[in-house]
C-alpha cells in the first residue's frame, strides 16, 4: 500500500479519556472546537493560517463572545468526524502525520470542508492530498478499490461525490485495458507462490483478472463500479457475467447450494438489475439459480418474469440439473415462453431432450401428478425428436413410480412414446419391461422386426433408423 508522510514535528496531540483531545503546549488553550462529543482544544494561529473555514468561525466567534471566554466552535457536520478532523489539525500543527488508501478520502474531505486550500497557504493541505490521490493512489488498482470502499463511510456531500467519481474513473479504465498490458500483481487477491513466479509471468492474463477483487464492495459500491465498466464498453458482456456470478456466490450465503436468506433480497434484486442485455452474458445455471432466489425471496413479479424470459432465451443451452428445482408449472411455463421465439433461431430439438431428462427425474417422486406429467410432455408433443429413448425413459420411470394408476391411464401415458424412433438398446428393454401395457410391447416387437428385415435387405426406413440418445443415466430401470 502507498502511504505519504506529511510534517516533522512529534505528535503532540493528546487524549483525555474518549472525548477530549489537546495539543501538548505551554501556551494556553484559546479555542475549543466540539465535534459530536469530542472536543478538541486548541491554539488559534495553527487554525487561522491554513483554514479558511475557521478564519471565519473564529472572527464570527470572536463577536459574539464574552471576554475573557475561550471560543467554542461546534462543526459536527465536518466530513469523516473528529478523525478527519484530527488529521487536519496535526497538519496545521506541522505534526508528522501518514496518509494511505484507507484515511485519505476523509481527510480529503474534511480539508475540503475547512477549506485548506491554495488561498490561505501555498501547498496547502488540499492540495497535497490531490498530488497524493493522482500520481499514486488513482495509478493503484488495490488502492484505488480501498479508498472506493471508505468512500461509503461518508455522507454524500459534495466533496465525497466528487472522489467518488474519481475512483470509478480509476476503477473502470484499469479493469478495461489490454490484457496483455496487465501483471498479475494487479489483482491483490491472487496470491503469488515464490517458487512459480517465473512460470506465472508466462501466463497469459484472463480477461475476468478482475472480478475477484471488486467482490469486497458493498452491493451500492459495486453496482456503481460494474455500470461505470459496462459504460466503458470494453469489457466483453460474458466476463461482466462471469463477474456479477463471482459476486453472488461471494456475497449471497448459500448461493451455490440453492439456499438463501430473506436479508439477501435486495441484494440478489440489484444483482438480476446487472445483467447484461446480450444473449448468453450469463449461464443458464446462473439464471436459474437466481429464479430461484427470487421465488423464495418473494421479488417483484417483473424481476421474476425478467429471468423467466432471459432463461427461455438460453433454453436449449440448460441442463437438467439447472431446472430440477423448479416444480411442473414452472417448467411449462418457461417452455412455452421458449416456443413464443423465432423457431429460426432456436433449436428444439435440445429442448425435447432436456425436458425429457426433467421429466425422468421429477417421476422419481411418487406424489407427481398424473396431469402434470401430461400436461408438460404434451406441451412438446409437436418437438422434434430424433430418438424417443428419453422420452421413454421418463415413461419407465413414472410408471415405476405410479404402479397404481389405471390401464386407460397407462395406455395414455404411452401414448406419448413413438415407438418407431426408439433405439436398439431402448427396444430391448422395453419388450422385456413388465410395466408397459401388452400392446406396447407388441408395437416395439413388430418395429423390431420390421427394422431387422430392413438391416437384412439394406433397405432403410428413415423414421426406424435412429440414432441412440446419450441419456445422462445410460442403463435402465429394472
Amino acid at each position: 500500500m502507498k502511504i505519504m508522510k506529511l510534517g516533522s514535528k512529534p505528535d503532540s496531540v493528546q487524549s483525555k479519556g474518549d472525548n477530549v483531545r489537546y495539543v501538548a503546549s505551554e501556551s494556553e488553550t484559546e479555542i475549543i472546537v466540539i465535534i459530536g462529543n469530542v472536543k478538541f482544544y486548541l491554539h488559534k494561529f495553527p487554525l487561522l493560517s491554513k483554514s479558511g473555514f475557521m478564519q471565519k468561525q473564529i472572527a464570527t466567534s470572536k463577536n459574539e463572545e464574552k471576554e475573557n471566554q475561550i471560543e467554542e466552535i461546534d462543526i459536527s457536520v465536518i466530513p469523516g468526524g473528529s478523525v478527519a478532523f484530527e488529521f487536519c489539525v496535526k497538519f496545521c500543527y506541522g505534526i508528522t502525520l501518514t496518509l494511505n488508501a484507507y484515511n485519505v478520502v476523509a481527510a480529503r474531505c474534511a480539508a475540503e470542508f475547512l477549506e485548506m486550500n491554495e488561498t490561505f497557504e501555498k501547498s496547502n493541505l488540499v492540495y497535497k492530498i490531490d498530488v497524493f490521490l493522482n500520481s499514486t493512489i488513482f495509478r493503484s488498482w488495490k488502492d484505488s478499490i480501498i479508498v472506493f470502499k471508505t468512500t461509503k463511510d461518508l455522507s454524500p456531500n459534495e466533496f465525497n461525490l466528487k472522489l467518488v467519481k474519481r475512483c470509478l474513473n480509476s476503477i473502470a479504465s484499469t479493469a478495461s485495458i489490454d490484457t496483455s498490458k496487465v501483471e498479475w500483481s494487479y489483482s491483490y487477491n491472487r496470491k503469488k507462490n515464490h517458487d512459480h513466479q517465473k512460470m506465472r509471468k508466462q501466463e497469459a492474463v484472463p480477461k475476468d483478472w478482475w472480478v475477484e477483487d471488486l467482490c469486497d464492495l458493498h452491493i451500492d459500491l459495486y453496482k456503481q463500479a460494474i455500470e461505470a465498466i459496462k459504460k466503458r464498453g470494453k469489457v466483453p458482456v460474458f466476463v461482466i457475467g462471469e463477474a456479477l456470478h463471482t459476486y453472488a456466490v461471494r456475497r449471497i450465503a448459500g448461493f451455490s447450494k440453492g439456499s438463501v436468506k430473506i436479508t439477501d433480497k435486495s441484494l440478489t434484486e440489484s444483482i438480476i438489475e446487472l445483467i447484461p442485455d446480450e444473449k448468453g452474458s450469463v449461464s443458464s445455471s446462473f439464471l436459474s439459480k437466481l429464479l430461484q432466489a427470487s421465488i423464495f425471496l418473494a421479488c417483484e413479479e417483473t424481476v421474476k418474469e425478467k429471468l423467466k424470459k432471459r432463461i427461455s432465451e438460453q433454453l436449449e443451452e440448460t441442463t437438467v440439473s439447472d431446472i430440477l428445482m423448479y416444480d411442473i408449472d414452472m417448467v411449462q411455463s418457461l417452455v412455452k415462453e421458449f416456443m413464443n421465439r423465432d423457431p429460426k433461431t432456436h433449436s428444439k430439438v435440445p429442448v425435447s431432450k432436456l425436458i425429457d431428462g426433467y421429466l425422468a427425474e421429477k417421476s422419481r417422486d411418487p406424489n407427481l401428478l398424473l396431469q402434470n406429467f401430461l400436461s408438460l410432455a404434451e406441451t412438446l408433443s409437436s418437438f422434434p425428436r430424433q430418438s424417443h429413448d428419453g422420452l421413454y425413459r421418463a415413461i419407465d420411470m413414472f410408471l415405476k413410480e405410479h404402479s397404481g394408476i389405471s390401464k386407460i391411464e397407462k395406455k395414455r401415458v404411452c401414448g406419448l412414446m413413438d415407438c418407431r424412433k426408439l433405439s436398439p438398446e431402448a427396444c430391448e428393454h422395453a419388450v422385456q419391461n413388465e410395466r408397459l401395457p401388452m400392446r406396447v410391447i407388441v408395437q416395439v416387437l413388430f418395429f423390431e422386426q420390421i427394422r431387422a428385415n430392413g438391416s437384412s435387405t439394406g433397405n432403410s426406413t428413415p423414421e426406424l433408423t435412429t440414432t441412440t440418445l446419450n441419456t445422462e443415466d445410460d442403463e435402465w430401470e429394472p
